[in-house]
């Protein structure tokens, strides 16, 4: 790796600000300019780690913030790897990751660490997400998977009733994420934690490849005492999957990792179950999709196509990663 830059923000920093990216140079350029212009009280150090990008993003960042260490890494280790290696060193006693694809509201990162130091119990804390428009983007937290959600999204009364708690638990129905409330996921898109929460934890687990990783921190954090939490009043916009590729795979991945998490954090009695609720989510997309396909429309068949390939790959997806 080549180090570019490593010039801290203020003498005594209270936080590290953790920024992984990956062929997103545009918007890592804006997301650091509205991560300066929009922090008024914090004293923050900003560590980029660019995983082998082709566009230039390492030289871009350098010269526009030159007050950013940047690590070009020659090989891409992936989103929770190349955390876990900068964290390591992170000497300041919090820190924040915060993705390439996001915007930095005003005041966001002042109120998410006033608010963390305010709530030591929560151990990771995190904030509101809005997409471009200003609309709510649920995926800032969740609730942890259940028999009575996999249940739901087995057979599709999640995707019939997203608004309701009761049948959408993981996504809290319709809660707009403007309250303060304890979570069970808090998404690392935007997540602060202690330095020494995220030592005592040893970060992420990195057999989650891709997808799930903050789930299993959260999850681990929780087993040990603490409660995850929300605060509206730390709010960033988030594009989402800015550098992810195809749907299908994006879908195995989840999948994958969903299924790890059961294995992970269910009772081993009930892996079995949740494995199962697994297989039926998949079976029902599949046949549904091969039954609009009847219909000879375009957009029908490549939906077949796509569940086809997806269930072509359950193998894969029902043995979890790390298996």
């Amino acid at each position: 790796m080549t180090l570019i830059s490593d010039t801290a923000r203020g003498a005594e920093a209270d936080l590290t600000v953790i920024v992984v990216s990956y062929n997103t140079r545009a918007l890592t350029l804006t997301c650091l300019e509205t991560l300066y212009a929009n922090t008024a009280h914090t004293r923050f150090r900003t560590v980029v780690w660019d995983n082998a990008s082709s566009d230039g993003s390492p030289e871009a960042v350098a010269a526009r913030f030159p007050q950013v260490q940047v690590i070009a890494s020659p090989d891409n280790l992936g989103f929770a790897r190349a955390n876990n290696v900068v964290a390591a060193q992170v000497t300041t006693d919090w820190l924040l990751l915060l993705n390439p694809d996001t915007e930095v509201h005003a005041g966001a990162v002042d109120n998410l660490l006033a608010f963390s130091k305010a709530h030591p119990g929560a151990g990771i804390t995190g904030g509101r997400t809005v997409f471009p428009d200003g609309s709510l983007n649920i995926a800032s937290c969740w609730k942890q998977i259940t028999p009575w959600s996999a249940f739901c999204m087995a057979v599709g009364l999640t995707a019939a009733f997203r608004k309701s708690a009761l049948f959408n638990p993981e996504a809290m129905g319709s809660w707009q994420r403007d309250s303060v409330r304890e979570v069970d996921i808090v998404v690392g898109c935007f997540l602060m934690a202690p330095r020494a929460l995220w030592q005592e934890l040893g970060g992420f687990d990195l057999k989650y490849f891709m997808y799930g990783e903050e789930a299993d921190l959260c999850l681990r954090a929780k087993a040990r005492g603490y409660q995850p939490m929300i605060t509206p009043d730390a709010q960033i916009m988030h594009l989402v999957g800015a550098s992810s590729g195809r749907v299908a795979d994006k879908v195995v991945m989840v999948a994958r990792s969903r299924v790890t998490l059961i294995r992970d954090h269910w009772p081993q009695v009930l892996v079995p179950l949740g494995l199962a609720m697994m297989w039926l989510w998949g079976a029902l997309r599949v046949a549904a999709a091969r039954a609009l396909a009847l219909s000879g429309r375009a957009r029908h068949r490549e939906t077949a196509t796509k569940w086809r390939g997806i269930w072509a790959r359950r193998g894969d997806w029902l043995k979890g990663y790390g298996t």
